[in-house]
C-alpha cells in the first residue's frame, strides 16, 4: 500500500519486485509465498512417459504465450516431428503487466523480453506472418509468399483490436490530450500512465469504456478504473473529479458474482456506470468522445481522461478462412471453431486452438493459456497417435483485479460462470494483499515457467 503523502508527486515507474523485508517475513511467516506460488502457476506434473517417435509436421501460428508453451511441450513429447512457428515478432511482450505499467506500478521495460530466450532447439522460426490458411490442402502461406505444408496446426494468433470502428482514434496518439489505452502495446500503456499522471494532478473528467466485443482480459476496463480512482486519492484530487464508466454491453462483467460486488465498491466510491454506451468516435484535441445508445442516438460527453478499449475480433487470416466460426455468436468475430473442452477443431481434426483466438464462452487470458496449453498438447500427441481426445478443459480463468494500489481480488472461474478459488486463505471478493503480491510478485515468474513449459 502507499504511503505518498497526497501532496507529493505521483512517483512513475516504481519497481514493486523491490526487496521489501517486512512484508516478505511476513508472507513467510505465514507460510503463504511458497503456496502462493503454486497456486499461480498451477503446477502440473511433467510427463514420464517415453517420447513418441513422429514424423508429423506441425506448423504453430503465433509466438505468444500459448504459441511458444505448445511448443515447448510438444519438444518433449514428440520424437523426430518438424514443428514450425510463424510469427514475425522477435520481442516477447508479458502482456498481464499492462495495466501495471498503465497506472505507474511497474515500468514498461519489465513486460519486455526477447522471444529467442524462450524458443525451444530444434523448432524453426519462420520470422513472417500467416496470411492465409487452407485447411483442406494443409498449408499455411505467408505474407512473404512462402507456403508451409502441415499434418498438424496448432492457431495461437490472439486477438485483433478493431480500431478502425472508433473513428478519430490514433493509438500513436495514445498519452495526448488525455487519451489513454492499456491495449495497443507496452509503450501504449507507458504513455497511458503519463496521462494519468496528468490527469491526476489537476482532476477533472474521465470516461472509462468497455466494448461489447469479447475481450482479452476484460478486467483490465475494471483494474484501471480502480487505479485511476485511487491515483486521484493519492494525489489529493479526488473531490475536484468525476469517474464514469460507460458501458458497451448490459453488464460489466460476464461473471455475476463478480459483477455484482465491483458495482457494489464503486457505487461506495461514486464511480458512476452508463450501460449500453459503445464509444464510436473520438475528437482527441477537443477531448469529445461519442457514444452509440440502443435508440440509434450518438451522445457526445467532454473528457479530461478516456480510457478507450477497442472491439476485438480474430485476424484476418483465420476470421477469412474455413477455420472460423461459419454461424453462431462467434461467426461475427470470424474466432476459431474449436470444441470447447477438447480445444480440437469442430470440422477439422488436425487443427487446435490456445488462447485468445478460440471461439468459446470464455478464456481470454494468460491463466486460461496455463490450463489449456497442456490440454492443447495432450490431444494433439493422442490425434498424432491415432487415439480420440481425452483430456478435457473447464474453461478456467483467473483475473487478480486490482482494486487499489497494494490490493487485489483474486478472482477465478469456469466456463460456468462459478468462483472455482484455489487458494483457501484468500476470498476471491475481498480486498487482498497476498492477492496483490502475486499479481505484482509472482504471477510473472509463474508465466514464465509456462512458457518454457514447465508448469
Amino acid at each position: 500500500m502507499s504511503t505518498r503523502h497526497p501532496s507529493q508527486p505521483l512517483s512513475p515507474q516504481r519497481d514493486t519486485d523491490a526487496p521489501d523485508p517486512d512484508r516478505r517475513r511476513w508472507m513467510q511467516a505465514l507460510g503463504l509465498a511458497p503456496a502462493a506460488l503454486a497456486v499461480a502457476s498451477h503446477t502440473r506434473p511433467a510427463h514420464a512417459a517415453a517420447r513418441l517417435k513422429t514424423q508429423a509436421r506441425i506448423v504453430i501460428l503465433g509466438s505468444g504465450l500459448g504459441g511458444i508453451a505448445v511448443a515447448n511441450r510438444l519438444t518433449r513429447l514428440l520424437d523426430g516431428a518438424q514443428i514450425t512457428i510463424v510469427d514475425r515478432k522477435e520481442e516477447h511482450h508479458y502482456q498481464p503487466g499492462y495495466t501495471l505499467v498503465a497506472s505507474g506500478i511497474w515500468p514498461k521495460a519489465k513486460v519486455i523480453e526477447r522471444n529467442e530466450a524462450f524458443l525451444p532447439a530444434g523448432v524453426q522460426w519462420v520470422k513472417d506472418m500467416a496470411a492465409a490458411v487452407d485447411p483442406d490442402a494443409r498449408t499455411v502461406r505467408t505474407a512473404g509468399g512462402l507456403t508451409l505444408p502441415y499434418d498438424f496446426l496448432v492457431v495461437a494468433t490472439g486477438t485483433h483490436q478493431d480500431w478502425s470502428l472508433i473513428e478519430g482514434v490514433d493509438v500513436t496518439r495514445i498519452g495526448q490530450n488525455g487519451l489513454g489505452s492499456v491495449y495497443p502495446s507496452a509503450d501504449a500503456a507507458a504513455a497511458t500512465w503519463q496521462a494519468m499522471q496528468t490527469f491526476a494532478r489537476q482532476g477533472g473528467e474521465a470516461l472509462m469504456t468497455l466494448s461489447t466485443t469479447p475481450l482479452k482480459c476484460a478486467g483490465a476496463p475494471l483494474k484501471m478504473t480502480f487505479m485511476l480512482r485511487d491515483r486521484l486519492r493519492q494525489a489529493g484530487t479526488l473531490d475536484q473529479s468525476r469517474i464514469s464508466f460507460m458501458c458497451g454491453p448490459k453488464v460489466i462483467f460476464g461473471v455475476p458474482k463478480v459483477a455484482e460486488a465491483v458495482l457494489a465498491r464503486w457505487q461506495e466510491m461514486a464511480i458512476g456506470v452508463t450501460y449500453e454506451h459503445v464509444l464510436t468516435a473520438v475528437d482527441i484535441d477537443a477531448r469529445r468522445a461519442t457514444f452509440q445508445t440502443p435508440d440509434g442516438q450518438a451522445v457526445q460527453r467532454s473528457y479530461d481522461f478516456l480510457h478507450a478499449v477497442p472491439p476485438m475480433r480474430a485476424p484476418d487470416v483465420i476470421k477469412t478462412s474455413a477455420l472460423a466460426w461459419q454461424d453462431g455468436p462467434m461467426a461475427k468475430g470470424g474466432w476459431l471453431e474449436v470444441d470447447k473442452e477438447t480445444l480440437q477443431h469442430r470440422r477439422y481434426p488436425n487443427v487446435f486452438g490456445v488462447g485468445d483466438i478460440n471461439g468459446t464462452p470464455r478464456g481470454k487470458t494468460a491463466a486460461t493459456i496455463k490450463k489449456a496449453a497442456p490440454i492443447v498438447v495432450d490431444n494433439l500427441v493422442a490425434a498424432i497417435a491415432g487415439q480420440p481426445p481425452q483430456a478435457r478443459f473447464d474453461g478456467y480463468t483467473s483475473c487478480p483485479l486490482i482494486t487499489r494500489e497494494g490490493s487485489a481480488w483474486l478472482v477465478e472461474f469456469d466456463y460456468e460462470g462459478r468462483l472455482t478459488p484455489t487458494l483457501p486463505v484468500v476470498d476471491p471478493l475481498q480486498d487482498s494483499f497476498l492477492a496483490w503480491m502475486m499479481k505484482v510478485r509472482l504471477l510473472k515468474p509463474a508465466y514464465i515457467g509456462v512458457l518454457k513449459g514447465n508448469v
